[in-house]
This record gives C-alpha cells, structure tokens and sequence, in this order.
C-alpha cells in the first residue's frame, strides 16, 4: 500500500482530511467511489425558464459585481442579461468573483432560479465558459462524500491522480465507476463490482456455515427457573411469535451444538426480551453473555432496563456496562469484573472486543441490529471465549424477505418475529405534498404542547450541488424561523463528533429538545417514547425499507403517534408511499420493496442497502444476489476451500472480507 502523500499536491494536511473520508491510501482512492452522479443539462433558452429547478443558461455580465460585507459574511451581486431578460444574482463568501467575472463577458450559469418582484434572481450559480460546459454535457461526472476542507473538484482530481500513479493496476471496472463513458457502461462497470462483491461474502458465509455445522460447545446449560420468573412479571404477555422463539432459542442453549441464530422482527415486536431471556438463562447456569448495541445510548438503554428487571424479579446476576467513552478507571473496574467472571452479563458497543477485554466464560453473544456491525466484528467477539464455539443470537429491526434473507444470513438458523405486542398502538400515516407544509408545522406545535417530541428528517446535510432534496442545515433556520423561540430545536447528522451526536441525542431523549432535525443517522439509536411524531422530507427518494425504519423511530409509548410523509411529487401518483401508508406490516414492506425497486436512479439519491456493502444494495441488486448464491453453491462443491488456480482471485476478495482462517476458529 501506497500512503495517499505520495500522490503531487498531497500535504501531511490534506492528508488528514481524506483521512476523515478512510482515504489513507493511494489504493483505497480508487475504492472511494461517489454516491452519485450528474448528468449536467443543456442550456435553457431564457424564453424557458422555470422556478425552482436546476436550470443552466447563457448570460452576460451587465457590470462589474460589488461585494459589500455584512457582518462576517461577504455577499457579492450582479446583474446579468440572459437573452433580453434580467437576472440578478448572489454569492456568498466568494469576493474574488467581483475581479474575475469582468463586465461584458458571457458565461453559463447553473443554479435554481427564483422570481423576486419582477424579475429572475439565482443565488450561488456555478459559473462555467461556454467551451467547458460544453465538455461538461457530454459525460457523467462523480458526486463524492465530502468533509469540511474538501471540495468535490478535489476529491475527483485526487482519485485520478491515484489512478495515474497505479498506472493500470486495477480493473477497468472500477475506473468506469469513477468515470463511466455513458450511462450504460456505468451499469455494466457497477453490475460487475456488485456481482464481486455478493459472491465473496455469500462464499463467506457459506464456509462458515460449514464451520457451524461440525461445532460442538463446552457448555452445560439447562433451563431455570429465574426466566419464568421474569415472563410472569412482565407488564405484559409475550406473543405467540416470541414464545414461540423462545422455546427455539432455549432448546439450542440447551443442546450440544453452538447456536447461530438470527432473530428478526420489526421495531417494537419484542427482541430484546428474547435476548435478555438467553443472558440471564446463561448466567444463571454460570456462564458470561456479551450483548454488543450498534450505539453508546442503546447500550445505556438496555443496561438500564435490563438491570430494573433483574432487580423487580429478585434475580442475582451482575450486570455491568461498557463503552468507549466511560473513563480509563471506570473501563478498568469493569475489565477487572470481566476477567474475574464476576459480571454475568456485559453490554456494550464495539469496546466489548477490544484486546484489554478478557472474558472468563463467555458462552453467549448477542448482537443488536447486525447489518450495522458485519460479519467480521461478529467474529472478532466471538473469538474472545476461552472456551469453544459460543453461542451466538443475532437481531435485526430490518425485515428482509425471506428469499434474501436465507441467502444473507446464510450462517444463521432464522426466527421470525411477525407480531406486534397488543400494548402498542399503529402508527398513523399520512403522505402529503408541500401545500400540507404550513399544517405540518401547527400540528408539531399542538403535539409539542401536549407534552410530545417531533422527529423531522431529511436527506442531506446542507445544500448539496446538483441535488434538489431538503437539507438539515436549511430546515433548522426554517424552523427556528417560524416558531420564534417558542419551541427548543435540535440538529443531528454524520459529520458530527461521536461525541456531539451523544449529547443531542441524550438531550432529545431526556426531553431538552422538542423538535430534532436529523439525516438517517437517526435510524439506529435510542428509545424516545415521547416522541410522537415523525415528518420525512422528500420520502420519495428513500427505499420503503429505510422509510419503514425510521418510522420505527416513533410509536414506541402509550401515545399515538403520527408520520408524515412528505413529497414533492403527486403524492396520489407514488406506489411506494401509499404502501407505507396502508401499512406499518414490516414484512409485507419488505417484500412490496423488492417487487418495486428497479435498477437503482444513478442520478438521483442512490440507496443504501441494509449490509454495509461497498457498492451494493440488497434490494435494487437482489437479481445479482441470488446469481451470485446460486454461483457460490456450484464453485464450493466443485472447490471447497477455493484452491483451484480460476479461484485464486475469489479467494483473495474472501480475505479482503475478513479471511479464510478465521472463519473454523470462530465459528
């Protein structure tokens, strides 16, 4: 591996900002694929304009711009003349432009226009020559993930930097990912990655499954009687589906063989009582359980309810809680507890499989929302017993159809959850259009006055070149804009600190903050029954499975509770949202996904899938997936540990994912 400073114009500083991006490397520049692309548009003819859309169009500059400072901000401004008709436009923070754009000069600008009084106005416009947005229409340039200090211009001219210095040392695909000729290369480019991609994690799984298969486990563990304690003193009964589970799940504690089990139900349809059932059945025979949370506030959360049951039911197990953000004494107190045996259940985030962790007995891990951690981590944990082959009970919020789900929980035995507790009430649901906006907002007051919480999310973080979707940054000043101090009004996103993203998150929980503005960060996270009210912005550019689990977010007390499904479309006109609407059935969701998702809007919003996959999506690629199983089956009965010379590359993208090795000593 090549370090990225060898690349020209590369500093020890810049470095570190691509650093925050996991570029470090000049290779891993070339993985940094965009999250989007842009086809730029022809001009328009000034007979042509339109409001409120991305608009390019030749003009000329009437006279040389004035930039006046206000405060900390400079704001420049000019007149321009596109055809016969006057614009007027505005930059922020960019003084130069009053030297460089020169009075007389023609120019394309691109930008969203606006009417103010009687005429045209356009803030922000990029500027291009004639000749260069001319080149510019004629290919599909790359939108990258960026961070403060990195523009996207930046990002591009790096990654083809790396390419140059590697000098054809990689796929053509992976360039045409970069820099595709057309839109039907880029498909064919990214078909191919996907493909790559599913096939190395299914044989993954398939020879961990192996593994599992032949795995006997040192553990003598019987049912007691402390878990019927605690289903009797329940505020209320479990359902068919978890009884059901549980009896699956206490007979493979019970049995000779290592449990690998996936449990998968819809937020709220009772999976971590299953999961605190299987801790507490361990511990009492003796043993250690390790509970991982996707997030330090829903680690809190479980430790705390877990903990006031135990106390309610009189049962005597220890148990503690670790996070990366407890002090050096506090972790070491509980490392000590750990490697004592002392502590029959630990919960915690990713700190549970760091090396200073020594577990004395450690029979059961449990994994809270899987797709977030990877099979890898899973592993990492698993290998920390000093005993053979613990259990292991996975659970996932995400319903996946069950034809994909076999096929990516291939190392898993699958249990459903398809019942909702009786205590809980349907969320209400509502899909509506801009008109609706100003209602939206009196009844988020009403429900903040009776008491509630309001989730508003959206899809970017501020406004985003070549993208028209709301953003956190703009609909905070709406907000405070419109409820003039009268409500407290809090922001979450992905470019937060840990750390900063903690604190909101434990200020909205604990009631601080009335209205959160967040992106999907949100999705994951905390239990905030008060919260009663969920409005998502442009919902129509989110897969059902990301809406259906944000909806989650709400409909979690007493309350009823109320989503709004915002959309700037016809809302009559959208199938995937009157689906939401008609439903909150998390598995009928899921399977409406599938049938409905085509080849993925390479120019739109591209969805994420819920595996943390580089490029694919289990939904829009689910054609490729099952190829790629179907492919996996046929290689492994021909070649079981892929040492055929045609399967030396398979074999190497296996270890990228987390190796060979591995998978007999954890499994």
């Amino acid at each position: 591996m090549t370090e990225l400073n060898a690349l020209r114009g590369i500093g020890e500083k810049t470095a570190k900002l691509y650093g925050k991006l996991g570029i470090d490397t000049v290779e891993s520049a070339v993985f940094y694929f965009p999250r989007d692309y842009i086809k730029y548009e022809p001009v328009t003819q000034s007979c042509d304009f339109k409001t409120d859309v991305i608009t390019a169009f030749e003009a000329v500059i009437v006279k040389r711009p004035l930039t006046r400072r206000v405060k900390k901000l400079s704001i420049t401004t000019a007149t321009l003349v596109a055809g016969k008709i006057p614009v007027t436009s505005t930059w922020f923070n960019m003084p130069y432009l009053a030297q460089s754009l020169k009075a007389g000069s023609s120019y394309i600008f691109r930008g969203r226009l606006s009417v103010k009084g009687d005429h045209y106005h356009i803030d922000q416009p990029q500027i291009f020559t004639k000749e260069h947005y001319e080149e510019m229409c004629e290919r599909i340039s790359p939108l990258y993930p960026l961070t403060k200090g990195l523009t996207n211009n930046a990002v591009t001219s790096t990654v083809k930097k790396a390419f140059d210095y590697l000098d054809g040392n990689y796929d053509k695909e992976v360039y045409e990912m970069h820099f595709p000729q057309d839109e039907e290369t880029l498909k064919a480019a990214r078909d191919k990655l996907v493909y790559e991609e599913f096939l190395a994690f299914i044989i993954r799984l398939r020879l961990a499954k192996s593994a599992k298969e032949t795995a006997k486990n040192d553990f003598n563990i019987v049912e007691v009687a402390e878990c019927n304690r605690i289903i009797e003193n329940l505020p209320y009964r479990l359902t068919a589906a978890q009884e059901n589970v549980w009896k699956e799940i206490s007979s493979d504690l019970c049995s000779d063989n290592s449990m690998r089990r996936l449990i998968q139900g819809d937020v709220g349809s009772g999976k971590t009582i299953l999961a605190t059932l299987a801790a507490v059945m361990v511990a009492v025979n003796g043993y250690q359980s390790a509970i991982m949370a996707p997030t330090e506030i829903l680690a809190g959360q479980h430790y705390e309810s877990i903990t006031k049951l135990l106390d309610k039911c009189r049962i005597d197990v220890k148990v503690v809680l670790l996070t990366g953000s407890m002090s050096a004494a506090a972790k070491k107190s509980v490392h000590a507890l750990i490697e004592k045996g002392e502590a029959g259940i630990i919960i915690g985030t990713h700190s549970l499989f760091q090396d200073k962790v020594i577990y004395k007995d450690l029979a059961l891990v449990v994994t809270d929302e899987q797709h977030r951690f990877g099979v890898n981590q899973r592993s990492l944990l698993m290998s920390k017993n000093n005993l053979t082959n613990c259990h292991v009970l996975v659970m996932s919020a995400t319903p996946i159809p069950r034809t994909l789900a076999i096929i990516l929980y291939g190392d898993l035995d699958i249990s459903l959850l398809n019942e909702i507790p009786a205590h809980r009430k349907p969320v209400k649901n509502a899909v509506v259009g801009e008109n609706y906006r100003k209602k939206a907002y009196e009844f988020f007051e009403k429900e903040i006055r009776d008491g509630h919480q309001v989730y508003v999310i959206c899809p970017l973080i501020e406004e985003s070149e070549g993208i028209e979707a709301r953003n956190v940054t703009d609909t905070v000043r709406e907000l405070e804009n419109y409820y003039e101090g009268r409500v407290k009004i809090g922001m979450l996103h992905g470019r937060m600190t840990a750390d900063n993203k903690q604190k909101i998150m434990e200020s909205f929980a604990g009631g601080a903050i009335d209205i959160l503005v967040s992106t999907t960060v949100v999705e994951v996270g905390v239990n905030v029954p008060n919260a009663t009210v969920m409005m998502i912005e442009n919902a129509d550019r989110f897969g059902l499975a990301a809406l259906h689990q944000l909806r989650g977010r709400i409909g979690r007390g007493a309350a009823q509770s109320y989503c709004i499904f915002m959309t700037t479309g016809d809302p009559e006109k959208n199938k995937r949202l009157e689906i939401l609407k008609s439903t909150n059935d998390g598995f009928k969701i899921a399977e409406e996904d599938l049938k409905l998702r085509g080849p993925g809007d390479m120019f739109g919003l591209r969805q994420s899938g819920d595996m943390k996959f580089m490029l694919a999506d289990i939904y829009t690629d689910s054609g490729l997936l099952k190829k790629a199983a179907e492919d996996a089956a046929r290689i492994l009965r021909s070649d079981p540990d892929l040492s055929r010379a045609e399967n030396r590359k398979l074999r190497e993208a296996v270890f990228r994912q987390g190796g060979l090795n591995d998978i007999a000593s954890s499994m």
